[in-house]
């Protein structure tokens, strides 16, 4: 499902319902110029609505297991890290790990995903906004902090 006109970064956010399997993965290509980065992924327990009203009646199973989140550059940097979903009706930027990029005219290849695989049970209301991208020191404000972090470092649009 998808929801429309919610405080996400695009105009439509992935809405998971009820799943027994998780795999959200993709890829980017890109010249950085050198330094750290961090990488995001931008998640909320719960259905949003236009009117950032918070609703949280299918939110089941994230506290049984963990979700893995992983990156790997071209260049063999592997990160994996795991950490239970959490703080209900928020949206949360949950830090996958750092990369470094040393040459800065050279295209850099990133591999990143979110799992949780544990068939054992279903899980459900989960909203799937984007993955960022920053500068690790950037980074180190959107732990914690979200839309008005985002705001003030990134220029976003918050609704």
């Amino acid at each position: 499902m998808f929801l429309v006109g919610c405080s996400c970064r695009f105009q439509t956010v992935a809405y998971l319902q009820q799943i027994w399997w998780l795999e959200v993965d993709g890829e980017v290509e890109f010249q950085f110029p050198s330094g750290t980065y961090s990488l995001f992924f931008r998640l909320h327990l719960g259905r949003v609505g236009k009117r950032l009203r918070r609703n949280s009646e299918n939110v089941h199973g994230w506290d049984l297991k963990p979700a893995q989140f992983q990156l790997k550059t071209h260049d063999g940097q592997p990160v994996v890290s795991r950490c239970m979903l959490g703080d209900l009706g928020n949206w949360v930027h949950y830090r996958v790990g750092d990369f470094i990029v040393e040459e800065p005219d050279a295209l850099i290849r990133i591999r990143f995903s979110l799992t949780q695989i544990d068939c054992t049970h279903t899980k459900g209301g989960l909203c799937v906004d984007y993955v960022l991208i920053c500068p690790s020191n950037v980074g180190k404000d959107l732990c914690y902090v979200d839309n008005e972090a985002r705001k003030k470092v990134l220029g976003f649009k918050t609704t």
